[in-house]
């Protein structure tokens, strides 16, 4: 498909839709960002813990990384190089594990306001779709090699760590199927592992749609 477009056009068409994918992303958080300043503490014992809470899901981790990375490319579609392809990558399988996850484990769960219920589409069905579409159209390709793959885990990983160890602290958890308080450490590491070999899935199911459907940057070099 992305063949049938060339030059400007093409650029242009990229520019467009990695703005739409930012605009989703950060739009969303930005409604959930502010209902948190506006709304005081909620069931957060302060108000300064409810922040923190907030920058602790991985959702809201996830569309601030493919927001940022997007609105990077929607700049420069052909942006490239090592550190940028680690970042691409995990924007893309953090964005598209949030929506899996939260369509397959974690819809209706909670009651939401009108506010939350238009975020909560943003953030957890428009954004996660529309990026995997976008990635697909217009890439960048290739940029996905082993390294990059490998790369790509610390970060999930780091932020099941901080999760862990900030519930040990706090007796506070994200999501349901990661609290140790109700689950005990073995079912909520059990659980984490299976979503960090959902991870490692996607993340080499993308490596080899990377080396086979049609190129995007002709410039860039091969990965390998």
């Amino acid at each position: 498909m992305s063949q049938e477009i060339s030059g400007p056009d093409r650029a242009t068409l990229a520019r467009v839709l990695h703005l739409l994918v930012a605009a989703l992303a950060l739009g969303g958080f930005t409604i959930e960002l502010v209902t948190a300043i506006v709304s005081g503490p909620g069931i957060a014992p302060t108000h300064a813990e409810r922040i923190v809470r907030l920058f602790s899901y991985f959702t809201i981790e996830s569309n601030l990384l493919i927001g940022g990375v997007s609105l990077a490319l929607a700049l420069d579609p052909r942006r490239d190089g090592p550190f940028f392809r680690v970042l691409r990558l995990d924007g893309l399988l953090c964005i598209a594990v949030t929506g899996i996850v939260y369509n397959t484990v974690l819809r209706g769960l909670v009651t939401l306001t009108p506010s939350g219920a238009v975020a909560n589409v943003m953030l957890h069905v428009l954004a996660p779709l529309l990026a995997v579409i976008v990635w697909l159209w217009v890439g960048p390709r290739p940029r996905v090699s082993v390294r990059t793959v490998w790369w790509s885990v610390v970060y999930p990983i780091a932020w099941l760590v901080y999760t862990f160890i900030r519930g040990a602290a706090t007796d506070w958890y994200p999501y349901p199927f990661l609290d140790v308080t109700v689950l005990g450490y073995g079912a909520a590491l059990t659980n984490a592992t299976l979503v960090a070999v959902v991870f490692l899935v996607l993340a080499w199911g993308v490596r080899w749609a990377d080396t086979r459907l049609p190129a995007t940057d002709r410039s860039a070099p091969r990965v390998t």
